[in-house]
């Protein structure tokens, strides 16, 4: 029997031990008769709590079958080859192992992701609504709940920027490494002679921080404005003005949202996502400090500096540059399949 998959049984034994006592504390702590006074905290750990129990049980039936097919082997000695079996169980040890890498310190919850339409005018802003609904499809897929924060359109039903929050187990653990920019290279339906246009677009992921996360943010910190919630063009949606703008004045950074009808509502919206671009600098910078690197993250989206490449036409390819990762299924992958590049850069 192959050995790689001798010792994947070996490891996991602990694994799973660890795995079924942190679901034992989170299952007592469900339990606790003020579990629910904070809905948001318990959303969470019933999120976990779900998703562990289908951890424990993917290891625990691939336990199972790597005994059964060791038995086989030993009692059939060389009258049989079980190398299509081993295959499999290799198979499904790593896609099982996907859950253990998934151990940051925020792996486990939400995301809050923004897709911005980059160099390339209107087709660039297209390429952004076709981002939002490879996204959206892919949350929906998934299981995950989609809520829109903020949405600019165009005009041509294109979007400038959008926000919206996925929230289900292990969401930013999986979107994480989706953050950058992204190119589409085709013909542009906006060209009356048919030309090739490429295309730009920036995915921002942030993770859903709980609200004990050590992220200050001071009110002399923070100017905050009010507009009336508008649709595609500018058209008034809203009469009253709702929607909430934040500017951090320290860093730049400017947060709006106009998802809610009220005023407090999408203010605790725009700085729980305040929050999260700040942590995310904040990590940022330590890993540039522990890797003892220089410069600033290039945060252009233009030629260059994308991650991904969405080829429609000459030929039908998608490739992810930093892992090679490449599909050929280009409109089933723009429908939201991204497993395979999700983890290829997860085994990274």
């Amino acid at each position: 029997m192959h050995c790689a998959t001798r010792s994947a049984k070996r490891r996991t034994v602990f694994d799973i031990r660890a795995k079924k006592e942190e679901l034992l504390k989170l299952e007592v702590e469900s339990q606790h008769e003020k579990f629910w006074e904070d809905r948001e905290h318990a959303r969470e750990v019933g999120a976990y709590i779900s998703a562990l129990k289908g951890e424990i049980k993917d290891w625990e039936d691939l336990m199972g079958d790597i005994g059964a097919l060791a038995e086989l082997d030993e009692m059939a000695g060389e009258e049989k080859d079980f190398s299509t079996d081993v295959a499999e169980l290799e198979r499904k040890f790593e896609k099982a192992q996907r859950a253990v890498l998934l151990s940051g310190a925020h792996d486990k919850a939400g995301a809050i992701l923004s897709v911005i339409a980059g160099a390339g005018g209107q087709d660039a802003e297209d390429w952004a609504r076709i981002m939002f609904r490879m996204y959206t499809r892919f949350a929906e897929q998934k299981g995950w709940t989609v809520t829109v924060l903020h949405l600019h359109k165009n005009e041509h039903d294109g979007i400038k920027n959008a926000t919206f929050r996925v929230e289900g187990a292990f969401a930013y653990g999986l979107l994480r490494g989706e953050m950058g920019v992204h190119r589409l290279v085709r013909i542009s339906p906006f060209s009356s002679k048919k030309l090739r246009h490429t295309s730009f677009a920036y995915l921002e992921v942030l993770p859903i921080l709980p609200k004990t996360a050590d992220i200050e943010i001071r009110e002399d910190d923070i100017d905050i404005s009010f507009a009336r919630s508008s649709g595609p063009g500018g058209q008034n949606v809203n009469k009253r003005s709702t929607a909430v703008r934040i500017a951090h004045i320290p860093s730049g950074i400017q947060v709006h949202v106009d998802s809610e009808r009220s005023q407090s509502a999408n203010r605790d919206i725009a700085l729980s996502i305040l929050r999260a671009k700040l942590y995310t600098i904040k990590e940022e910078s330590r890993r540039k400090e522990i890797a003892g690197l220089k410069g600033d993250v290039s945060t252009k989206i233009e030629w260059g500096s994308q991650i991904r490449s969405y080829v429609v036409h000459p030929y039908q390819m998608v490739k992810d540059h930093r892992t090679g990762a490449e599909s050929s299924q280009v409109d089933s992958v723009l429908d939201g399949d991204l497993d395979l590049f999700i983890e290829h850069d997860l085994l990274r």
